[in-house]
């Protein structure tokens, strides 16, 4: 018994060294540790040994067992690690994936755009705080306490003098107590209005305002600085227009409009079927406004400008809700990487 069981096991160790795939692992488990393999017909066999040679068998016969479970193991692990750290079943020559990235918003990439555009004509970028001061915000601006100009702006008030900027022209404020002329700047960012927010308007957003200080600065300069950025923007081959408007902080004011590019000024629902799209306000810098941070309006003149950014990238893009720019819709989003 013992010689048959050393060359079971022997050829046992020859057939698991030959365990190189699946169907081969089922075939060696049948024929050596089945029910009807080979080892169990040798337990079968043990009735037949002399009595006081069974004990000496059936140990050998147990370890003949585990030696064979053992191999199989053995061979299942090897086969597995092969199929995993090999990466089977995937084909190699396949293109890989392309993994996804991440871009910037649509009112980021308007905001680096217009900045980018100011920079190539001279102006420098400056930034204020979000929570202003009524003073800052108001007053220095000529809006005073009892002027009804207060109404266009719908306040955040965190304390009776503290509030969130309605808009980011304080800065240019801020700019001329600091530096003396010439001064020639923007500063973007985001402002706050108490509004409801609907498919034209929403409680914050964000705005380029932009101011050049100097002596014998002129309207022409501010329409040839204006139509400049316009044509580099939107497109040199766009009509303009200036339509006088009002604003406490400038004197004159205009509000700028181009011709409409979506439909060839032909007239659609963008642009209200006028033909016409309104893209920022401006005007020359109010002489109250000069007073406010000592610079003689007879020696030194400026003008000032604010363009919305969303309403750019709206107008730009063809889109017709604000509320698209701020959901964080992928959908969205994905058409503008």
């Amino acid at each position: 018994m013992n010689e048959r069981i050393e060359q079971l096991l022997e050829e046992i160790r020859q057939a698991a060294a030959q365990l190189k795939d699946d169907a081969a692992v089922e075939a060696y488990r049948i024929a050596y540790l089945a029910r009807k393999g080979k080892i169990a017909a040798l337990f079968d066999e043990l009735k037949n040994v002399p009595k006081e040679e069974k004990p000496a068998a059936g140990k050998a016969l147990n370890t003949l067992r585990q030696n064979a479970q053992t191999l199989l193991g053995d061979a299942v692990a090897a086969l597995a690690a092969d199929q995993t750290g090999a990466a089977a079943g995937v084909d190699l020559s396949l293109p890989g994936r392309r993994p996804a990235r991440g871009h910037m918003h649509i009112v980021s990439q308007t905001v680096d755009e217009i900045s980018s555009i100011f920079r190539r004509m001279g102006f420098s970028i400056a930034d204020g705080p979000e929570i202003e001061t009524d003073y800052y915000n108001f007053e220095s601006l000529n809006f005073p306490a009892d002027h009804p100009a207060r109404d266009m702006q719908d306040t955040f008030f965190l304390t009776k003098n503290h509030l969130l900027r309605t808009h980011t022209t304080p800065v240019q404020v801020r700019l001329m107590e600091k530096y003396q002329p010439p001064i020639r700047a923007i500063f973007p960012g985001k402002v706050y209005r108490n509004e409801v927010i609907s498919a034209r308007s929403h409680v914050q957003f964000h705005q380029v305002d932009g101011l050049f200080v100097d002596r014998d600065v002129t309207f022409a300069d501010l329409k040839g600085t204006l139509v400049t950025f316009a044509k580099m923007y939107y497109g040199s081959s766009l009509k303009y227009r200036f339509r006088p408007s009002f604003f406490p902080f400038t004197e004159p004011s205009a509000e700028m409009d181009i011709s409409c590019y979506l439909c060839g000024a032909k007239g659609c629902r963008v642009c209200k079927h006028t033909g016409w799209l309104e893209i920022l306000g401006c005007g020359m810098v109010d002489p109250n406004v000069f007073a406010s941070v000592h610079v003689d309006p007879e020696e030194y003149s400026g003008y000032a400008f604010g363009i919305g950014i969303e309403r750019t990238a709206m107008l730009r893009h063809g889109l017709d809700d604000i509320r698209l720019l701020f959901e964080n819709d992928m959908r969205v989003n994905k058409q503008f990487n």
